[in-house]
């Protein structure tokens, strides 16, 4: 057990060594930060959706963003479009889950937001859904995926993509990229 352990954890090391050594990576992650810094900046607010793991992340990160994250500051407008559950079962029941995003966006989302989908997959109707909504508003879309080729590939604005087909390792890698957007936003907009 204990060389499984041991295992588990060197595989999810080497998935970060990746994205380390990965330019390419690293330059998402600093374009996803100055847009943003730029969202913000212009005055308008962040929403976020995955589903399962990638929901709570999703919720993870706007409440980074409302609350603080290493520091005390302002509020940032972020919204979680996981965390209603009048909405959620409203949708679902009247429209079908792949619309759950995509009314959201229609309701709460204006031109110059952005909304940050999550999906280890890529795959996700609800987030596809939603990546077409937002170019009807006028939304930009962040996507943060694992490394597989996938539609929200040609869907999203700008991409994120870990190097990895491994849920578990996905969602570990895509934890510390919200951290690094959220310590990143916080400290751009309110240097101390």
């Amino acid at each position: 057990m204990k060389k499984k352990i041991r295992d588990y954890i060197l595989a999810s090391i080497a998935v970060k060594e990746k994205i380390l050594s990965d330019e390419t990576l690293i330059e998402a992650v600093h374009t996803a930060v100055s847009m943003i810094i730029d969202c913000y900046k212009r005055g308008n607010k962040l929403l976020a959706a995955g589903n399962g793991g990638s929901a709570a992340d999703a919720q993870h990160l706007a409440a980074e963003l409302v609350a603080r994250f290493l520091f005390d500051r302002p509020a940032l407008p972020a919204l979680s479009l996981t965390s209603n559950t009048s909405i959620l079962t409203a949708v679902g029941n009247d429209y079908g889950f792949e619309d759950l995003f995509a009314r959201q966006i229609e309701a709460n989302a204006v031109k110059g937001d952005i909304f940050f989908g999550i999906s280890t997959s890529g795959n996700s109707l609800n987030i596809l859904k939603a990546a077409a909504a937002c170019k009807e508003k006028g939304v930009v879309m962040i996507g943060l995926t694992g490394s597989k080729p996938c539609k929200m590939d040609e869907l999203c604005g700008h991409m994120i993509k870990v190097p990895s087909d491994f849920t578990p390792h996905i969602q570990e890698a895509h934890l510390m990229i919200i951290h690094l957007l959220c310590a990143l936003t916080e400290e751009q907009l309110f240097r101390r």
